[in-house]
């Protein structure tokens, strides 16, 4: 649990291409709350009664942490980090010069690379069981929109961008209507791919209804300028954020 605490240990990495689960860590984390005693913590002058303590290094990692903003022990928050007031669950890792912005939550296990944003009230949600399973995965450079909610262990690629209300879960379809014929995937979201949210009809019993999909509208230029690359995109499939 310390050597998660420190980033020296991840849950998951990525080896060759592929993300890879450490199923020791999370065992690790779940018998740690076996073993921990719910017992009362103030921190700041706030009262809380739970079993993890929250994390207390914020100075000597080079983190900014705006009240009330909390990270739980047993998370990792990288040099440059900003946390606003939301919440980073344990064994979460967090990349460098990533902001976790308003109400953000990122859940247990779920890996955040680095320049990532992820705006206010983003939801990524926790995967510690059962522990082989992958958590979810932000790569590098990605910009996660308002009120976005990724779950079950759905990855989302290095650059890509995804407009406020998009829900992506691992049954969730995401399909690419760039050409002439829609290509369907889930569970992943291209590096650089631009998602907006969409409909899909389904004829049910009932009646013809709309069930959520995720559109892949385009695609994210590389550049070397990645905050002018973003502004572009935003602009060009005219995303609010």
């Amino acid at each position: 649990m310390a050597a998660l605490d420190r980033g020296e240990r991840r849950v998951a990495e990525q080896l060759d291409g592929e993300w890879v689960v450490d199923v020791d860590a999370k065992l690790a984390i779940l018998e740690f709350f076996r073993l921990r005693k719910v017992e009362p913590m103030q921190v700041g002058g706030l009262q809380f009664l739970d079993k993890i303590p929250v994390k207390t290094d914020y100075a000597e990692r080079g983190v900014r942490v705006v009240p009330p903003g909390v990270a739980r022990y047993g998370s990792f928050l990288s040099e440059g980090v900003v946390l606003m007031p939301g919440y980073v669950n344990i064994g979460a890792w967090v990349g460098p010069r990533t902001m976790v912005d308003t109400w953000a939550t990122v859940g247990s296990c779920a890996q955040i690379g680095a320049d990532v944003h992820l705006s206010g009230g983003v939801g990524i949600g926790g995967v510690l069981e059962p522990p082989q399973a992958s958590p979810v995965v932000i790569e590098d450079g990605a910009f996660v929109g308002s009120r976005v909610i990724v779950v079950e262990g759905v990855r989302v690629g290095a650059g890509a961008v995804i407009a406020p209300n998009v829900v992506l879960s691992a049954s969730v379809p995401i399909i690419d209507v760039t050409g002439p014929e829609p290509v369907e995937r889930r569970g992943v979201v291209p590096p650089r791919a631009v998602v907006l949210p969409g409909v899909r009809q389904k004829d049910f019993p009932a009646g013809r209804y709309g069930l959520p999909c995720a559109l892949i509208v385009g695609e994210r230029s590389e550049s070397t300028d990645l905050k002018t690359s973003l502004n572009d995109v935003l602009r060009e499939f005219e995303i609010a954020v």
